[in-house]
C-alpha cells in the first residue's frame, strides 16, 4: 500500500486563521481584523493505492479560484480572509495523472469537509464514489451553506455523494469510526469542529497510523498544544477532537498530517510520528 501527499497550489489565511483568539463570534471578527498573514502553504490531497481500489482523501483546490466572480463578493471570508495561487497543471486530475494514475481509477474520494480548498477538484472524479457526513453535507448546502462559507454553487451538477452516518464503534479514543475497506485497515473518524460534519481518515500500517487530518488544525505543533483555528463552526467540539488526536498519538506512533502543514508531505515520506 502507497499513500502519496500531493499538493494543489498554496493558500494564505490571516495568522489568526491558524490559532484564534476571543470567544465566540468574536474569533472570526478578530481573524479577519488581523493584518498578519501567513506565508504560502500548501494545499495537500491524498492518495491511497489500497488493494481494494484506489482511495482519494479531499479533492485539493481548482484554478478557477482566479477568475473574477468565482467568489462570492459579497462574503467578508472571501474578500478578505483568503488568497490562492492555483495553476491548472496542479488539479488533482492532472497530478494523478503525473503519477500515473487516472482519477476514472479511483474507487473512493473521502471528503474530510467540504471547504474549498478541499472539494474544488471535485470535478475530476466523475466516476468514483465520493464519501461526506451527513452532517456536512446538510451544513454546506443551499444559501445557509454559502452563509457559513462554502461554495455549493460550485460543485458538479452530478454530485451527489454517499452520505456518511458514524456508528458508534471505537477506534482508539475516537467513539464514532467507520471502516471503509474491508481488510478493516482504512478508517473513517469523525473529527468535528473546524466544521460541524469534519471527519479525519486513519490508514494503519505496521508500524505507524497515519492520521490524514484535514483542517482538525493547521499544523502538527499547533494539535500538540491543542490550539483551535479561528473559523472552527464549533470550539468545544474542536478541543475534544484535538485532544482525542493527542491521545491516539500517545497510544500508538501516529503520523500527523493535516493538510496545510508545510512538514506533513516530509513527515509522510520518512513516517515521523
Amino acid at each position: 500500500m502507497k499513500v502519496h501527499a500531493i499538493e494543489t497550489g498554496r493558500v494564505a489565511v490571516h495568522e489568526r486563521q491558524r490559532e484564534g483568539s476571543g470567544p465566540g463570534p468574536f474569533r472570526l471578527i478578530n481573524t479577519l481584523l488581523d493584518r498578519r498573514w501567513t506565508d504560502r502553504l500548501p494545499i495537500y490531497f491524498w492518495v491511497i493505492e489500497h488493494p481494494e481500489g484506489l482511495i482519494v482523501v479531499d479533492t485539493g483546490e481548482t484554478a478557477r479560484v482566479a477568475e473574477p466572480g468565482y467568489f462570492p463578493r459579497w462574503h467578508p471570508y472571501f474578500r478578505f480572509g483568503v488568497r490562492e495561487w492555483v495553476e491548472e497543471n496542479e488539479e488533482a486530475g492532472p497530478s494523478l495523472r503525473h503519477l500515473g494514475l487516472d482519477p476514472s481509477d479511483c474507487r473512493w474520494v473521502v471528503m474530510t469537509h467540504l471547504h474549498t480548498d478541499h472539494a474544488g477538484g471535485l470535478g475530476h472524479f466523475p466516476d468514483s464514489e465520493i464519501l461526506v457526513s451527513r452532517v456536512e453535507l446538510k451544513t454546506a448546502s443551499g444559501t445557509l451553506g454559502k452563509l457559513r462559507g462554502f461554495l455549493p454553487h460550485r460543485w458538479p451538477e452530478w454530485f451527489r455523494p454517499r452520505q456518511v452516518d458514524f456508528p458508534s464503534r471505537p477506534f482508539g479514543p475516537f467513539p464514532e469510526t467507520l471502516e471503509l475497506t474491508e481488510a478493516g485497515d482504512v478508517h473513517l473518524v469523525s473529527t468535528p469542529g473546524h466544521t460541524l460534519g469534519h471527519l479525519s481518515v486513519i490508514v494503519e500500517e505496521d508500524d505507524a497510523a497515519l492520521f490524514l487530518a484535514g483542517d482538525t488544525s493547521y499544523t502538527e505543533e499547533l494539535m500538540l498544544r491543542g490550539a483551535i483555528d479561528g473559523v472552527s463552526a464549533d470550539t468545544s467540539a474542536a478541543a475534544l477532537t484535538l485532544k482525542r488526536i493527542q491521545e491516539l498519538a500517545a497510544q500508538r506512533p501516529t503520523v500527523y498530517l493535516p493538510t496545510h502543514d508545510p512538514a506533513s508531505g516530509e513527515r509522510l515520506a520518512t513516517r515521523r510520528a
